[in-house]
């Protein structure tokens, strides 16, 4: 399978953005493997994307023209990184709900029985293409459908961030590859199985309350993620007198 992947990064680093792979059935019979093995590898670089199959028009070459990167020590949303980059995000299909909050929500929310919350799921695109698929869960106290009738764009933090209540202070976020549920799948236009970065987090107030729960599901290809870490103290020797390092060497 490595093999097989070399040969299809080299024949797809070869071609122009926009210009249409050799077909399925001509392609596995030029690298010598069979069609379900070339599904499966062509997967991952559509996942990355690298390439995007079309139904009934055949697989064409992308080569994203940028990558989305972000340090994860601060929190901000994908149209203020893209804008940093210079990069034209965009938002595609949404839909806004009232209902009641599942057992799940009220946990991570701290909401009694009955409470209400408002969903806000949406794909972000970047390039013509869907590149995330985000999902907000809030109390409705925090956050209603009316509140994003004017100009939304798309992130629910810069609505919160504009409007200055409640202060936000820290999110916690849970992060882990996943491969694509039915219903993300189709929302992003991808295939079921895809393997996505997913983002868990709370949205922590000054109050210490979570005030947004949220999955955020990201194509890799599209976006880099890193951290700074700090070296631990535990990792620094200390070479005091009591020291092993310090005492002279016996010889045997």
């Amino acid at each position: 399978m490595q093999q097989l992947h070399e040969k299809l990064a080299s024949l797809i680093a070869s071609m122009q953005p926009g210009e249409r792979l050799p077909s399925e059935p001509k392609l596995a019979r030029q690298l010598n493997v069979s069609r379900a093995t070339l599904r499966e590898a062509m997967r991952t670089f559509e996942t990355q994307g690298l390439i995007r199959r079309r139904q009934g028009s055949g697989t064409y070459v992308l080569h994203p023209s940028y990558v989305i990167e972000s340090g994860l020590e601060v929190l901000e949303s994908i149209e203020t990184l893209a804008e940093r980059i210079g990069l034209q995000v965009s938002m595609g299909e949404l839909q806004v709900e009232r209902r009641l909050a599942t057992p799940q929500e009220r946990l991570a929310l701290g909401l009694p029985e009955q409470a209400g919350v408002t969903q806000v799921r949406r794909v972000i695109l970047a390039e013509g293409r869907p590149v995330a698929y985000l999902i907000d869960v809030l109390p409705a106290s925090v956050l209603s459908p009316e509140d994003l009738s004017g100009e939304f764009s798309g992130s629910v933090l810069d609505v919160l961030l504009r409007r200055g209540e409640p202060l936000l202070i820290s999110s916690r976020t849970e992060i882990n590859a996943v491969t694509a549920s039915p219903d993300v799948a189709r929302a992003m236009g991808i295939q079921r199985g895809d393997v996505l970065l997913r983002f868990e987090a709370y949205l922590y107030d000054d109050q210490g309350a979570v005030v947004d729960y949220s999955f955020s599901y990201f194509l890799p290809g599209y976006f880099r993620f890193h951290v700074v870490r700090r070296v631990g103290q535990g990792n620094h020797v200390v070479r005091g007198a009591g020291s092993k390092l310090n005492q002279p060497a016996h010889a045997s």
